[in-house]
């Protein structure tokens, strides 16, 4: 697999029947799902999950997604979505890479950004990192 960047957190997808729209492919709103999905995921394998942002009173909430959608995904594929942290400021925000491919031909069919930021779950309100999210997320960027 040609990877963007090395070392990706890697979450394994297969196109089930429910993702197939009227034409046929994955529909562009079950790739976001799978973005999500493989976020949760990784913030889950560096012990930030939900229990975790309920007891801090924090979570990382998505404020942007860019995507590129490079090619189509057909029911019963096997697919591989990477995901790494690429930036934050280790106060609010943090972006996210993403890359989806298929593995038996190495075609990437998705790139994408996600920015997410810091928010108070009991207020809604943005607010800074904790230290847990400083030292676990921070252990995960690229290049640290």
């Amino acid at each position: 697999m040609k990877w963007d960047l090395e070392n990706p957190f890697i979450d394994e997808v297969r196109v089930q029947p429910d993702d197939i729209d009227e034409l046929g492919h994955a529909n562009n709103a079950v790739y976001v799902r799978w973005l999500e999905r493989c976020a949760w995921q990784h913030s889950r394998s560096l012990g930030l999950g939900l229990e975790e942002y309920q007891q801090l009173d924090r979570a990382m909430v998505v404020v942007r997604h860019e995507i590129d959608y490079l090619a189509a995904a057909y029911l019963g594929e096997e697919l591989s979505m990477g995901t790494w942290i690429v930036s934050w400021d280790s106060k609010l925000r943090m972006t996210r890479q993403f890359q989806l491919c298929r593995p038996r031909d190495g075609v990437t069919l998705l790139r994408a950004h996600t920015t997410f930021a810091c928010v108070e779950l009991s207020s809604g309100r943005p607010r800074r990192m904790p230290r847990e999210f400083i030292e676990l997320y921070g252990q995960a960027i690229v290049g640290a």
